[in-house]
């Protein structure tokens, strides 16, 4: 397995979910909707979050789908499916049990649903009903069931792919080799683009999420047949990394012009088409810068791609909560994100490094896998 780590793919999963706790936390001042809202909302705070949002979750899907090509060198379809209701299911159940009720509690304050401690909301209605009518939610979590369906129902036709590569990892190989042969892989999410999620809001309650399960799906699915194509894949990333980061930013500043005209069927497929290109060419510009600066170990990336884990779980249960007592101080924006974001993080780790690392009997609360005695890991992808 050392001869095949990608220390890039770490690097890069550390740095997209650290993204997202500042998505998290832009949350709390734009006008979407989320659990929380300040008092003062900043519209145009929502612009730099749209260029982030257009690949943030796209590349996570991507390179977990990577991480389950580098886990079936060594592990049979059996094994990786029991390893993944562990390493996912687990952490699921205890965060809808313990780490998610905080918020929706908190929220249910703030919207004057609720009265009383939280010890009153547990022994209450903390666990009747389905969020949002009800108070039971898998909230931020959702990627957890996602994944884990994705690796169940993929674990078979993943290991016989890893086995016999065949006519289809030839054909990748093929259009990798193309400058141009990429492109052919925005055709499906185009299609659910354009067709597909103007009936299917995506809704991260995975029953009916139609939208978001084929399209999760496919750029996981992408993610193992990319590294199936090895070093095809790994060359043109590389070697168009470049000319990529050209077509990002034309893509998204047309995205922009676009957004300023009037919804009608034709901006609607003309937004699809570079919404999937957009997307899809800031996943190969992240690989490829990432594969020349990035792909080299360190104790930094040891410390944190073990502890992303637990950050992802814990952190937004901490912005909620952070926010609550924001809401309306009136510190502007920069006082408040400042708060917001170094309360996230700064939790986060504290709660991490003092309470989850020493105490091995919560590791698999939170994903973490068993350490050997005297064995220093470098950390594993969240789909290994």
């Amino acid at each position: 397995m050392n001869a095949t780590r990608r220390y890039d793919l770490d690097w890069l999963r550390v740095g997209v979910f650290a993204l997202l706790i500042f998505y998290h936390v832009g949350m709390f001042f734009v006008p979407w909707g989320w659990h929380l809202k300040n008092d003062v909302i900043y519209p145009e705070l929502r612009w730099p979050m749209l260029f982030v949002n257009q690949w943030r979750l796209p590349i996570l899907f991507v390179i977990s789908g990577m991480g389950t090509y580098f886990a079936y060198s060594y592990r049979t379809p059996g094994r990786y499916a029991l390893e993944r209701l562990g390493r996912l299911g687990i952490p699921l159940v205890f965060g809808m049990l313990v780490i998610v009720p905080p918020q929706v509690y908190t929220e249910r304050l703030a919207a004057g649903a609720f009265q009383g401690s939280y010890w009153e909301f547990l022994a209450g209605p903390a666990f009747s009903g389905v969020y949002p009518e009800g108070n039971i939610s898998w909230h931020h979590l959702w990627f957890l069931p996602y994944l884990l369906l994705f690796s169940l129902v993929l674990a078979r036709p993943f290991r016989r792919l890893r086995d016999r590569p065949g006519r289809l990892v030839g054909w990748v190989r093929r259009r990798l080799r193309s400058p141009w042969g990429w492109l052919v892989f925005i055709l499906p999410l185009y299609i659910y683009e354009a067709l597909m999620e103007p009936f299917f809001n995506v809704t991260h309650a995975l029953i009916g999420d139609w939208f978001a399960l084929a399209n999760f799906g496919t750029l996981f699915f992408y993610g193992f047949i990319l590294t199936a194509a090895g070093k095809d894949f790994w060359d043109f990333a590389i070697r168009y990394r470049g000319r990529n980061l050209l077509i990002g930013i034309l893509s998204f500043a047309a995205l922009l012009v676009l957004w300023q005209f009037p919804d009608t069927a034709l901006r609607h497929f003309t937004e699809a088409g570079l919404k999937v290109l957009n997307l899809w060419t800031w996943i190969f510009i992240l690989f490829g810068y990432a594969a020349v600066y990035l792909n080299r170990p360190s104790n930094l990336l040891r410390y944190c791609n073990r502890a992303v884990y637990p950050f992802y779980i814990l952190h937004q249960t901490l912005t909620v909560g952070i926010a609550y007592f924001l809401m309306d101080t009136n510190l502007g924006l920069p006082a408040e994100f400042a708060i917001l974001s170094l309360g996230t993080f700064g939790g986060s780790l504290l709660i991490y490094h003092f309470l989850i690392r020493p105490l091995r009997v919560l590791h698999p609360l939170f994903g973490l896998k068993a350490r050997k005695p005297g064995k220093k890991p470098a950390g594993r992808l969240v789909s290994e």
